[in-house]
């Protein structure tokens, strides 16, 4: 039995970017290719939508902070929702903000060019989730050190 190509397989956030996300710039439509004759035209801009759920697709760039290569560092991630997916959290920085991500798939693809290719993947999410992660560590930690204070 083979896996098909194409095959999403679904992923836990934190399994997949442990250290975490960071979303920079905004949520913005993915829009078909229109050529130079389509805008002459006034043709109006379609938005893509997704083959396998029918929901309409977004994107957002974002950098994985356990990535070693910068190269690899930075990717999109494709959002599929039939309303704009609004990030739960605020900016760090300018443009910048932390996330965690809410139904992600991930689907293995070949990189590079040549015979520099390596495997990648391309993750899609149903939306956002608030940033609690930190501030749970930090208790977690904070907790794990007050039993370790209470056992000595």
């Amino acid at each position: 039995m083979a896996i098909e190509r194409g095959f999403r397989f679904g992923i836990n956030f934190d399994e997949a970017f442990p250290r975490g996300l960071v979303m920079v710039g905004d949520v913005a439509p993915d829009n078909e290719f229109q050529s130079r004759e389509d805008r002459a035209a006034n043709r109006p801009v379609r938005q893509r939508v997704d083959e396998v759920t029918g929901k309409r697709q977004w994107k957002a760039t974002v950098t994985d902070l356990g990535e070693e290569k910068a190269k690899r560092a930075s990717f999109e991630i494709t959002f599929l929702a039939d309303v704009q997916p609004v990030p739960a959290t605020s900016e760090v920085l300018p443009g910048m903000r932390p996330i965690e991500l809410e139904g992600l798939t991930a689907e293995p693809r070949v990189g590079g060019q040549g015979e520099f290719k390596y495997q990648t993947y391309v993750f899609r999410a149903t939306g956002f989730k608030a940033v609690a992660a930190s501030a749970g560590k930090s208790a977690r930690s904070s907790a794990a050190s007050d039993d370790t204070s209470k056992a000595a």
